[in-house]
């Protein structure tokens, strides 16, 4: 979700060393932790909670669940990994809409 209508900056994104070699990953909103869910949605299972100032990759992204979160209110779930999504609230992308591509 986009912050202040500000367009990304280099604090948003990053390639992460830790991560697949040129993986692009994202911050999570400053003083929450972030809630990872089997699903899009928050009736889905919780898996675990991100710490604190995390960055995390974004494999694909699909609609469910609107949240509203420090980046706005949004229905895009962000998939972290296999089986594992954040809500777009919660990360900042730098965009109101998708910024990869759509799960399968």
């Amino acid at each position: 979700m986009a912050i202040d209508d500000a367009a990304m900056d280099e604090t948003a994104v990053e390639e992460s060393a830790g991560s697949a070699a040129g993986a692009v990953t994202y911050p999570t909103a400053p003083g929450h932790q972030v809630n990872v869910r089997s699903g899009p949605g928050t009736h889905h299972r919780l898996i675990k909670v991100l710490p604190y100032n995390t960055r995390v990759p974004i494999r694909c992204q699909r609609h469910g669940q609107k949240v509203s979160g420090p980046y706005g209110t949004t229905d895009i779930w962000d998939c972290i990994a296999p089986g594992q999504y954040v809500s777009d609230a919660y990360v900042k992308t730098g965009s109101d809409g998708f910024v990869t591509v759509p799960c399968g």
